[in-house]
């Protein structure tokens, strides 16, 4: 298991290069809640989402050699584009396998940022093309969550909150794989061990929370949530493992009731979020979060905005 070095090492490696996003309150959403409510905001980060920073911390730590003879990774979108990103600063190939079903709109994303997009099967069948493309060409693979390196990137979140909200009670974050919960509960776990760490995933897409009822990380044969950046097939071994020790409580939501917090995003905060960015606040907007006895804030981290526009118009609906 990593520790709160590896996070600072990994600030140290990505800093300059990506953006410190900011931390906004919100009094609608406070009203609304009863907690002191605080939105960390990666959408506004490079690529529209957090991803960009263990992409680039597990690139920079490849060895020379085999990060100049270019990556691979898997991605139903944003990973996606984080790691065509991270290639484009490094200047190195990258190969990125997604989903047939995968948004037009990320898979674009990512081809405009240089990187070669392969759409295959469904996601099984994704992994499956990955490794023929990897052993092929000599490809390192680059992980979307289940790599030391990817989660300690994601924990740079956790850093910045503890920074820059000192009162923190309460941090509130989507899981798909589990890469970001699980380096932004180390980092705060670490540096505020009082504060509660709360995981939030789609009734549709429960992996991390049948992993921790099960007591090991669990596989999922079927995936239904318009949350396609919370829908990782399976959790990740490392980031299970930190989750069951430093996560208290993980939520589910349901589609509605993501769609709901996405339209209370624009309309009263003014933040345009993709379905898995919006589900932390749709599971605080549920009421199942009790507000801080000691009265410190809550940040909700709004993970990312990359959304087509249909899918937003779908969402905006009512």
């Amino acid at each position: 298991m990593i520790t709160i070095r590896e996070i600072r090492d990994a600030r140290e490696t990505i800093g300059g290069r990506l953006h410190r996003t900011p931390i906004v309150g919100s009094s609608t959403f406070s009203k609304m809640t009863g907690h002191a409510v605080r939105l960390k905001l990666e959408n506004l980060q490079k690529t529209g989402s957090f991803k960009p920073r263990g992409a680039l911390n597990n690139m920079l730590r490849l060895d020379p050699g085999k990060r100049a003879a270019g990556v691979i990774t898997i991605s139903a979108g944003n990973h996606a584009q984080g790691v065509a990103y991270a290639a484009s600063l490094l200047k190195i190939p990258a190969v990125v396998v997604m989903p047939a079903a995968a948004s037009p709109t990320k898979a674009q994303a990512a081809r405009d940022y240089g990187a070669e997009v392969v759409l295959h099967g469904d996601m099984p069948g994704a992994f499956q093309k990955l490794e023929q493309l990897r052993q092929e060409r000599g490809l390192a693979f680059v992980h979307p969550f289940d790599d030391d390196a990817t989660i300690a990137g994601q924990g740079t979140v956790g850093l910045e909150i503890v920074e820059d909200q000192p009162d923190v009670d309460t941090v509130v974050v989507g899981i798909g794989g589990g890469g970001l919960i699980s380096g932004v509960a180390l980092a705060v776990k670490e540096l505020r061990p009082g504060s509660r760490v709360i995981g939030v995933e789609p009734v549709g897409a429960p992996g991390m929370h049948r992993s921790v009822a099960q007591g090991s990380p669990a596989r999922l044969d079927r995936l239904d949530t318009i949350a396609d950046g919370l829908a990782a097939p399976f959790a990740g071994e490392r980031n299970f493992e930190i989750v069951r020790r430093f996560v208290d409580d993980i939520l589910l939501v349901s589609d509605d009731e993501i769609r709901a917090a996405m339209r209370m995003l624009l309309s009263r905060g003014k933040v345009l979020a993709e379905p898995a960015g919006a589900a932390a606040l749709a599971a605080l907007l549920s009421g199942r979060i009790a507000p801080p006895s000691g009265g410190g804030s809550t940040v909700v981290v709004v993970s990312g905005g990359n959304v087509s526009m249909e899918m937003l118009a779908e969402c905006l609906s009512v």
